[in-house]
């Protein structure tokens, strides 16, 4: 029997929690199907984001960052992590501000170890050989960091967009595509390379990284938003520098951490995708992000793919990390220091 003594007593046991509850500041962020995005989630399951006073609610994982981008703007997230989707909406004038890396380097200019273009054995496409590319049908997803890929593999190949079919193709579609022979070749960001070499017989890796583009992958969340919530923004960025780090050093408790958040995603594909992706795993900001998305913008309009530019410097907020990364050192202290020509501060500009 329930007494009024026990019941108050309960009562009593249980207000510091409910008090403690009404401390946290809610915070509402999304993800894509991405092994890269994978710091996220691993900032809630090992309560990075409960030790900072944040209770993070995660939206399910989108199938690319235009969709991610979609549920920012209707208001089911406050941030998401996304890449060149970024470039594409604010063109197309949606306000947005980059706070961080989610994925990407900010010590070099070149990241694209998570990327790699996979093929049909019998596609005719020979491995290192980008000019086989030439007539044949090639999944990506348009206006992702996989468009920006494959159209820098084309260059470097010496092709141009229209000596290929590009397939407008979400991810977790792509393996599917290329065994149904309704595809070539596809590029993508893993998991889905590694689960294609798996799951389609005689699938060739063609490429992987090669240093073709500058990953592309930001924290992001709209102007008003980022202005209003400073405090919470660098408590966000503090628990996902944690958890990045935690991942680098313990990659495969972090690649199944990968498994309950990737619909379908096997341990050993995801621990083979970890692999890569700890070498991008670096939240730090740099002028390296900074070219790493103008040189982005560029090659989409230059190839005719976006109709304007814009200065990449307004769609930056760098002080919330800058902070970050000068008030916690030690959340970094397993990376590589940021060349000196590269480092940021209060009044950084990026110039082309």
């Amino acid at each position: 029997m329930i007494t009024r003594r026990t019941a108050l007593a309960g009562t009593l046991l249980a207000a510091p929690a409910l008090a403690y509850a009404q401390q946290m500041t809610k915070l509402k962020a999304g993800m894509v199907t991405g092994i890269d995005q994978i710091g996220l989630p691993i900032a809630l399951e090992r309560g990075f984001f409960e030790k900072q006073g944040l209770d993070v609610d995660i939206a399910r994982p989108y199938a690319t960052g235009v969709d991610a981008l979609n549920a920012l703007q209707a208001g089911e997230s406050n941030i998401v992590q996304v890449g060149v989707p970024m470039i594409g909406a604010v063109v197309r004038g949606m306000d947005l501000v980059a706070l961080a890396n989610y994925s990407g380097k900010a010590t070099a200019r070149g990241s694209d170890a998570t990327m790699a273009l996979v093929a049909r054995g019998d596609s005719g496409i020979t491995k290192g050989n980008l000019a086989s590319l030439k007539g044949k049908r090639i999944a990506a997803s348009f206006g992702t960091i996989n468009h920006l890929y494959i159209l820098a593999l084309l260059e470097k190949g010496g092709l141009a967009p229209g000596d290929v079919t590009l397939v407008n193709t979400p991810p977790p579609d792509m393996t599917v595509a290329l065994l149904a022979k309704g595809i070539d070749a596809f590029v993508g960001w893993d998991p889905w390379p590694i689960v294609a070499l798996k799951d389609v017989p005689g699938a060739v890796e063609i490429i992987r990284g090669g240093d073709a583009i500058a990953y592309v992958g930001f924290n992001v969340g709209l102007r008003p938003w980022v202005a209003a919530n400073g405090p919470t923004i660098e408590k966000f960025l503090v628990a996902v520098s944690e958890a990045d780090q935690w991942m680098r050093k313990n990659p495969k408790p972090a690649a199944q951490v990968a498994t309950r958040w990737i619909p379908g995603l096997r341990q050993e594909i995801a621990e083979a995708a970890m692999e890569f992706n700890i070498q991008q795993a670096d939240r730090r900001l740099s002028a390296n992000n900074y070219r790493a998305m103008h040189e982005a913008l560029d090659r989409l309009h230059r190839l005719g793919f976006l109709r304007a530019t814009f200065d990449v410097n307004k769609h930056f907020e760098p002080k919330h990390m800058v902070k970050v990364m000068q008030d916690h050192p030690a959340l970094f202290s397993d990376l590589p220091p940021i060349p000196a020509d590269a480092a940021i501060g209060p009044g950084f500009v990026f110039k082309p």
